[in-house]
């Protein structure tokens, strides 16, 4: 999904989807918990994207795989003339949210990584692990993110009515 100018305000993405965008107040959100956003931003052309990634890996072009979820981010980005040289990312997800399942967060949050180191790809943030899911908020113009800690109980999406200013991590 490409993010055209007369989009709205807010993209929120579920898992195997990714959304970019260039106008300072458009965001993107998402839920996470075992699964990896990775937040990409070019801020010298101030366009910027996020995918979900639901699996490392896979047999295959599942959606949501990480392979498939990371060239497909980076090349939407790229076709919307960000360079990929010039861009960073942060990486948030990969929780053991239930005990005695493999550690599929991990792994998740791993391969993204490794993923961005091979392209050469800075990573300039990154919240990962844990056993609490995530709401992340994402200004693709300037790099700017949101986390909030969320209970299973409360992960509706929040309505947001100012952009922070600034290109920090900010917890809630």
């Amino acid at each position: 999904m490409t993010v055209l100018p007369d989009a709205p305000a807010k993209t929120y993405i579920v898992q195997g989807e990714q959304a970019i965008g260039y106008r300072p107040d458009h965001m993107i959100t998402t839920i996470l918990g075992s699964c990896v956003s990775v937040c990409l931003w070019d801020q010298a052309r101030q366009i910027g994207g996020m995918n979900h990634i639901l699996l490392p890996d896979s047999q295959g072009a599942m959606l949501g795989a990480g392979a498939s979820a990371m060239e497909t981010l980076i090349n939407a980005m790229m076709k919307a003339g960000a360079a990929k040289l010039d861009c960073r990312a942060k990486v948030f997800g990969g929780a053991a949210i239930i005990d005695g399942l493999s550690d599929i967060g991990s792994r998740n949050a791993a391969f993204a990584l490794g993923y961005l180191k091979t392209e050469g790809i800075a990573v300039v943030a990154q919240s990962t692990g844990g056993r609490s899911a995530r709401q992340i908020r994402f200004w693709p113009s300037t790099g700017q993110a949101q986390q909030r800690l969320v209970q299973a109980s409360d992960v509706a999406p929040e309505a947001v009515s100012t952009v922070p200013a600034g290109n920090d991590i900010e917890l809630l």
